[in-house]
């Protein structure tokens, strides 16, 4: 009976989130993108403004139907700007997270989710970026990050998840280099973020939040890496290195 009721919870309080980020966007905030779509001169910037209001909305629901767990944002992670951020990736939760703590953001999202009705559109004019392997996709890379110096220096962050999925067991798994070379384009510093426990509220593969147990989600700075790119010695393997060992917590900032 216990789990009967707990798993009834978990499908009202689920089902309030998804009707709030379903329902919210098509009657509140669809017209908001539209306007600002023909009458703001910065499309990106007022697309990316719309969609932390949008997610720091659905967090605050969230925080309210789910009282039983803590969330701990530092400081230091809020007060970010200008970087290329990486963190660990436990849950769908983590890239919209993300979002709704930076006014100015950009990330790298599946290909696919650009062919997306709607979606599609405004993840392209958020400025966001497809997703593209070794083979595939470099134009349109070299595009996007032409434009991401300027970007950064006026205060943007992009932030990415080298691992490129979610980890099942909390491990970190491989890195890819791509936001390494991105910040090695740019010339920009690599702000190391951890995040804990996002996956223990919405676990990847399932469908219900896990909204009775006590825990703390919390999301932390694990150091600046601020490499000499022009440096002859200077090894990505060796950044990448440096990066997941921060990330692992097995070096102090």
């Amino acid at each position: 009976m216990v789990n009967v009721l707990k798993r009834l919870a978990d499908f009202a309080i689920t089902a309030i989130l998804w009707t709030y980020y379903i329902g919210g966007f098509i009657l509140v905030f669809s017209s908001l993108y539209f306007v600002s779509f023909f009458f703001r001169d910065k499309r990106d910037v007022a697309y990316q403004q719309l969609n932390n209001l949008f997610f720091r909305s659905f967090f605050a629901l969230l925080r309210t139907v789910v009282p039983r767990v803590t969330w701990q944002v530092s400081d230091e992670v809020r007060a970010i700007r200008s970087s290329v951020i990486i963190a660990n990736h436990l849950s769908f939760l983590d890239p919209i997270l993300f979002v709704s703590l930076f006014a100015r953001q950009k990330t790298v999202v599946k290909k696919d989710y650009f062919r997306v009705p709607v979606f599609g559109w405004i993840l392209e004019t958020s400025g966001y970026i497809p997703a593209f392997t070794e083979d595939s996709g470099a134009e349109i890379l070299l595009e996007q990050v032409g434009k991401m110096k300027t970007y950064l220096a006026e205060g943007g962050n992009l932030f990415m998840f080298p691992e490129g999925t979610r980890s099942r067991d909390g491990r970190i798994g491989a890195f890819d280099r791509g936001a390494f070379r991105i910040a090695k384009f740019c010339d920009a510093p690599i702000r190391v973020v951890v995040i804990r426990n996002t996956g223990r509220l919405y676990p990847p593969g399932r469908f219900l939040f896990n909204t009775r147990e006590r825990f703390t989600i919390s999301v932390e700075s694990a150091g600046t890496l601020t490499p000499d790119y022009a440096d002859e010695t200077f090894s990505l393997s060796a950044l990448m290195a440096k990066a997941r060992t921060r990330m692992e917590g097995r070096d102090n900032p």
